[in-house]
């Protein structure tokens, strides 16, 4: 008995099956489909609006952060902005860290609650 095995077995002979060529194609062009349509085309529209909302920001408006600061824009820079987050308390934050936008009065009413 040898330490090493030498045979070796060769596979039974036999083609690949033609109609399957097509097949598995069609298989691929339907993962990209789904791939498109479910991950990639949301996310490309999530960031064309947040660009949008990042593009259009002015002094006076009122914002929330990602990570949930609500401020009033006091300065727009070029990638950054300065917000009031209370009374004589300014910060500086990036623009793509800006979450949303809320409507004129909301940081009144949250200070009023």
């Amino acid at each position: 008995m040898s330490l090493f095995e030498t045979t070796a077995y060769a596979a039974p002979a036999g083609g690949a099956a033609g109609g399957a060529d097509w097949f598995s194609f069609v298989f691929l062009g339907g993962f990209v489909l789904i791939f498109y349509f479910l991950l990639i085309r949301p996310q490309n529209k999530r960031r064309k609006e947040h660009q949008e909302l990042v593009s259009n920001l002015n002094k006076g408006d009122e914002i929330v952060t990602a990570g949930g600061i609500v401020g009033l824009i006091n300065k727009v820079e070029d990638d950054f902005v300065k917000i009031q987050v209370g009374d004589q308390v300014e910060m500086r934050i990036q623009k793509s860290a800006i979450g949303a936008t809320l409507p004129k009065g909301t940081i009144k009413s949250l200070d009023a609650a």
